[in-house]
């Protein structure tokens, strides 16, 4: 029996390095040499998480501004306040990075949404407060970054 030993692709082996050895190849022009299919995988993957971060960032947004807007609990506030004033900003780098990811927003914001509910009703319900179940404020960019529902 001949054993036989099959190196992994660099992609697989040692990511790090694959990063620097395809960005070398693409800096000399040396194209045909290029690792393609894991490259365009990484670049889908790139705007994947882009997407995936301004939902998770806006569902954080959202629960924190429920909970502030409809939970009576002002030893909570500030810290509430002050996730959102993080998350804002977050989100703002990520769309000025990104400008095509606003074309996403109303999308986004539905999921982001209804995640946002479900997580404060299944905290906050149980001892007695309520939230609407759509949102009742303006739900675009500039107003959901700039606006202190609460006030």
């Amino acid at each position: 029996m001949t054993l036989t030993i099959v190196a992994k692709p660099l992609y697989e082996s040692d990511y790090l390095l694959w990063t620097h050895d395809t960005v070398a190849k693409l800096k000399t022009g040396d194209f045909a040499h290029v690792d393609l299919e894991n490259l365009i995988e990484e670049i889908e993957s790139l705007g994947k998480s882009e997407k995936k971060e301004i939902r998770s960032r806006l569902t954080t947004l959202l629960a924190h501004l429920l909970k502030r807007i409809y939970v009576d609990m002002p030893d909570c506030f500030n810290g509430w306040e002050n996730t959102i004033t993080e998350q804002r900003t977050e989100i703002e780098f990520v769309l000025a990075d990104s400008p095509s990811l606003k074309t996403l927003w109303d999308d986004t914001f539905d999921v982001a949404f209804r995640a946002a509910l479900r997580n404060v009703q299944k905290e906050y319900s149980k001892k007695g407060y309520q939230f609407p179940d759509q949102w009742q404020f303006g739900n675009d960019i500039d107003t959901m970054l700039n606006v202190d529902f609460w006030e």
